[in-house]
């Protein structure tokens, strides 16, 4: 039987592949295509979350904190691929969201495992005109120059499916990905910059989460019970030995939450469950709806320790606008 001995939290945000200098340019991003909330989940404009910003953000955005930040997360990133490669996995489960990059509207499953044998990591095609410090953050979920196919532990993948619905989850399954884009930016991400210069990349189990999307994003408290159930798929599971978990995205974006960020960071240590399943939903839009793959990977690690976690409040403007980008190793 298999065993869950590895859990990672890690944040994907483009700015994890931007320089301290380039800050600027997604600040004027923020002004240009603001379409985002307030801290209670309400749309907004970015005047109105300049009214509301607190006075100290000023001095978060001074050059120097943002590049002692910006040092924070790339220390925190090499902590964390340093950890997954290191450590002799089998199999390596990862719970990420998908924003319309292979689930649309014609077809939004809440939870769906994907179990085909291989997965494609495609080039993105941006256009000429896109800038250099975008092109740059995007290539920490895209090959650069052709496309790729990663191994699945498919296995592991179909045991999961069977050992959900056995357990009253009826999930969606795929075996193919439909659209040319490729594997989502969540599942990319751990491929690109976790996995990088792997010989011999980890076999991954997707699990997708709607996160973004209503009326039928996963509530917090179905996520925990999820992420317990894939723990016991995993335990009974004859095809490996050693198994490790992802939860990628978060924290909060694009307005930095910092006390729901903590909130998360504090209930995953301690293993409050109560205090997991009750985050309010309206806090759960927009970029900060990806906490719920924390959630469910907190839920599968209920048998590990937390070992290691760093948070970095990564603003970029006096609105408030940014990624609260954390990172965490149970094991």
């Amino acid at each position: 039987m298999a065993r869950l001995v590895l859990a990672i939290g890690t944040s994907h945000s483009p700015a994890l592949n931007t320089s301290a200098a380039e800050y600027a340019e997604h600040e004027a991003r923020d002004r240009e295509r603001w379409k985002a909330l307030d801290k209670e989940g309400r749309p907004c404009t970015y005047d109105d979350l300049m009214s509301m910003a607190e006075p100290r953000i000023r001095e978060e955005i001074r050059p120097e904190v943002i590049a002692r930040r910006v040092d924070g997360c790339n220390k925190g990133m090499a902590k964390l691929a340093e950890t997954l490669q290191s450590t002799p996995l089998d199999a390596l489960i990862i719970v990420g969201d998908d924003q319309r990059e292979q689930y649309h509207d014609d077809n939004m499953p809440a939870v769906l495992v994907y179990w085909g044998d291989t997965i494609r990591n495609n080039v993105l095609p941006l256009p000429p005109t896109a800038p250099a410090y975008w092109r740059r953050a995007r290539q920490q979920f895209h090959e650069i120059d052709a496309p790729r196919d990663y191994p699945v532990a498919s296995e592991l993948g179909l045991h999961i499916i069977e050992t959900l619905m056995d357990s009253d989850f009826d999930v969606s399954h795929s075996r193919e990905l439909a659209k040319d884009h490729g594997e989502g930016h969540a599942f990319g991400f751990v491929h690109r910059r976790m996995m990088d210069g792997m010989a011999n990349p980890i076999p991954i189990v997707p699990v997708v989460l709607n996160t973004y999307f209503p009326p039928n994003q996963p509530r917090p408290r179905r996520c925990y019970a999820l992420g317990r159930a894939i723990a016991k798929a995993v335990e009974s599971w004859d095809g490996g030995t050693r198994v490790g978990i992802v939860a990628s995205g978060g924290l909060s974006h694009f307005t930095v939450d910092e006390e729901l960020d903590h909130a998360v960071l504090d209930a995953c240590r301690l293993k409050d469950a109560a205090a997991l399943m009750a985050i309010p939903v309206n806090k759960l839009n927009s970029g900060n709806s990806e906490i719920r793959n924390w959630i469910a990977v907190a839920g599968a690690a209920e048998g590990l320790e937390t070992r290691w976690q760093d948070y970095q409040p990564c603003y970029r403007s006096l609105a408030g606008t940014g990624c609260g980008m954390a990172f965490a190793i149970w094991s």
